[in-house]
């Protein structure tokens, strides 16, 4: 997978490797109490988020210097950036994988989130190999739990207390998906630019 292969098109939503001039819309994500609030960081500083941004914007592919990829969801037709999702090796030997996302509080709850996640699951099983993909979030975080849901993830376990996050011992809900359950479903894909 080349940087070329970029963006992908979904129905609404055009997915592309982050760049610098993403640098204020990702702060206006991740510089909110509320995005970060089941996260294991708390709201990130614009120099927190411009040297992530440095680190993010290379993963573009798996291979020996990059072991995910990691893009930036935007409304197709306009630069507003809405989300980050990711998907990356968690095992070489066992092909595995897991798949991470947030979006924007003020674009939850259009589907934004399924119609980006399921690319991202796309990848990973059809592109990048893997055998199974996992998902985690806090238990308290209804949104992500139900976005997985929604993906037809299966819930694998509930881990009680198992993280101490910001001082609290937290729980976290396992969700996963098997190559085989996610080709049988035959979801929409999303199509490289033309």
């Amino acid at each position: 997978m080349s940087r070329s292969q970029w963006p992908l098109l979904t129905e609404r939503l055009t997915l592309r490797p982050f760049e610098q001039m993403d640098l204020d819309a990702m702060h206006a994500i991740y510089g909110r109490e509320d995005v970060n609030r089941y996260l294991d960081w708390g709201p990130r500083s614009r120099d927190d988020v411009r040297q992530w941004l440095d680190r993010i914007s290379k993963m573009t592919a798996l291979g020996p210097q990059s072991e995910g990829v990691r893009l930036a969801a935007v409304l197709k037709g306009t630069e507003t950036l809405i989300g980050d999702f990711s998907v990356w090796r968690t095992s070489r030997e066992h092909q595995q994988g897991e798949i991470g996302f947030v979006v924007h509080p003020d674009y939850q709850g259009s589907g934004y989130g399924v119609e980006a996640a399921r690319v991202m699951l796309g990848l990973g099983f059809e592109s990048l190999g893997f055998h199974r993909i996992a998902g985690q979030c806090d238990p308290r975080n209804l949104a992500s739990a139900g976005l997985m849901e929604r993906l037809g993830m299966r819930r694998e376990a509930h881990l009680l207390e198992n993280e101490l996050v910001k001082g609290e011992w937290v729980g976290t809900l396992v969700y996963a998906m098997l190559a085989g359950e996610w080709l049988r479903r035959a979801p929409t894909r999303a199509t490289p630019r033309g």
